[in-house]
């Protein structure tokens, strides 16, 4: 047995098979089969380090699994789902030979912040020669989940544009706070513009902001993929970058970065120098929308007059625990409407690289979480995660809304749009 199953089995029996987990996981409901559910996917990893089952037998319920965590919000033994999950995702990336093109993927371009930035040129390329308005014509054929997302992607800044941007922001004033902004992978390469935002926001606050040139990826594609060896590098490159200043806190805008970010200290053992070193890493991570609300420094000078639902992200909700300040946010905004979902903890189906390795199963997931959407009539869908963000913008597009989704931070822009610092 595996050091990784042999953590994961011990964690297993903390489960008392109560059950209560079964109507907060969205893949029970879609998929309606034990399997597919907290409990069921428990019982197989334990049949597995007990010889009863073999690793392929769990494969297929753990590949399928959202890795949301709404499951650990009811759960009355506080059962650690998330670490007999990634353990299990590790035993079966072990029992596989990875392909030359996963390695790429995930060892050298997505931590890579050159490869990042020539993804978003390349997207920019592709709008500028119209070839995102025809995917469906193109001589070539994308697979359709890719096509999908093609149409839905934000307008990307020029080469130029990105290569403006500074590392350091001070202010004319005296910064209240001194913040080192963490930019993301997919937040900086496709969402650029709402980075700018979150930069801006921040200024406005009376925040220093500055961007560590040295930080990378947060590694949570590569945890929850079970790739943990390279999850603990990159966390290492992240920790080490933000220790050469000293910040008040470490702000992000993303909630599956922020939930990687927080749970550092689990990828070391505990007593070790790198353990301290990311216990003192985590403890400052704050997300953005926690930091605006700290500061108190928005002017919201400017009507909104829109009717909007926030649509949070799950990694943020159960992980970070942050609910209330996107929240408190929105209600400030002058002439802003805000309906609330009935279900904002039931996930829409992204789940990190899930919608386009799971493409069916997230679409049903989706389909539940629309009709929440399109109940509240919202002009706009607010969230703060860039899956959750691009998983809603196709979801507006598949049921024929004329509502758009977009970022806390640039509906908050729009409402604050003076710059006074």
């Amino acid at each position: 047995m595996t050091d990784g199953l042999k953590h994961a089995y011990d964690l297993t029996f903390d489960c008392v098979q109560c059950g209560y987990c079964l109507p907060a996981c969205p893949t029970y409901e879609t998929m309606e089969s034990e399997t597919h559910s907290p409990r069921g996917r428990i019982n197989l990893v334990k049949m597995v380090a007990e010889g009863k089952a073999s690793v392929e037998d769990m494969e297929e319920p753990i590949e399928k699994c959202l890795g949301c965590m709404a499951c650990t919000s009811v759960c009355p033994t506080n059962v650690q789902y998330g670490s007999i999950l990634e353990n299990a995702k590790e035993v079966l990336d072990e029992s596989k030979q990875t392909g030359a093109v996963e390695s790429f993927l995930f060892d050298d371009f997505i931590p890579s912040r050159r490869w990042m930035d020539r993804l978003g040129v390349a997207t920019w390329l592709f709008q500028k020669s119209g070839a995102d308005r025809i995917a469906d014509r193109l001589p070539w054929k994308m697979p359709l989940h890719l096509e999908a997302f093609a149409g839905i992607l934000p307008e990307m800044p020029s080469p130029a544009k990105r290569n403006e941007r500074a590392t350091r922001y001070m202010r004319k004033r005296p910064a209240v706070k001194k913040v080192g902004f963490f930019t993301g992978c997919i937040m900086d390469s496709v969402f650029f513009g709402s980075n700018e935002s979150t930069i801006e926001l921040l200024l406005r606050s009376g925040a220093e902001v500055v961007l560590p040139e040295n930080q990378t990826c947060c590694g949570a594609l590569h945890a929850h993929s079970g790739k943990k060896e390279k999850a603990i590098e990159l966390a290492k490159q992240n920790i080490a970058a933000y220790e050469e200043e000293q910040f008040d806190y470490i702000v992000e805008n993303a909630g599956g970065c922020g939930a990687q970010m927080i749970d550092y200290p689990s990828l070391f053992e505990e007593g070790t120098e790198w353990h301290e070193r990311a216990v003192a890493f985590s403890s400052r991570v704050k997300d953005i929308s926690e930091v605006l609300v700290e500061m108190d420094g928005l002017a919201f000078s400017k009507e909104v007059d829109q009717t909007v639902t926030y649509q949070p992200s799950c990694h943020m909700t159960y992980v970070q625990k942050v609910v209330e300040p996107p929240l408190e946010l929105l209600r400030k905004v002058p002439g802003l409407q805000l309906e609330e979902l009935e279900r904002p903890g039931f996930c829409c189906g992204s789940a990190g690289v899930y919608n386009l390795v799971q493409h069916e199963d997230s679409m049903d997931v989706l389909d539940v979480k629309m009709e929440d959407v399109c109940r509240t009539g919202a002009d706009q869908v607010v969230t703060s995660n860039p899956g959750c963000l691009l998983q809603m913008k196709l979801g507006i597009k598949r049921e024929g809304m004329e509502s758009e989704a977009v970022h806390l931070v640039d509906l908050l822009m729009e409402a604050d749009p003076e710059s006074r610092y």
